[in-house]
């Protein structure tokens, strides 16, 4: 994903900074993480707060194998798929991702 394609999906947020990291990128609005784009996937930072609104709308948690291969889960979940076709949903889809970050600190 281009950097245009991810300053326009949180364009309902306000202006996000796009960082290089863990063969992905970092999106970050007023200094705080609140997205990881991996392997062309994007990704939104939930907490426990969160969580439930993103599972109960069909996202998926984020994933990946440990050194022992037990599955490690980390705070970023999977856009909902309607919001990609509609500004405002996106837009409060991202709004709660930034949320998850001021909770966080």
């Amino acid at each position: 994903m281009d950097a245009a394609a991810i300053e326009e999906m949180f364009q309902g947020l306000g202006p996000v900074t796009i960082k290089r990291m863990f063969g992905g990128k970092g999106i970050y609005h007023m200094g705080r993480i609140i997205a990881l784009e991996v392997r062309d996937e994007m990704l939104l930072k939930a907490d426990a707060q969160s969580a439930p609104d993103f599972a109960e709308a069909g996202s998926t948690q984020w994933t990946y194998d440990g050194r022992k291969g037990t599955p490690i889960k980390m705070p970023y979940w999977s856009v909902p798929e309607d919001a990609y076709d509609d500004p405002d949903i996106m837009a409060k889809w991202v709004r709660l991702a930034y949320e998850a970050a001021l909770r966080a600190e």
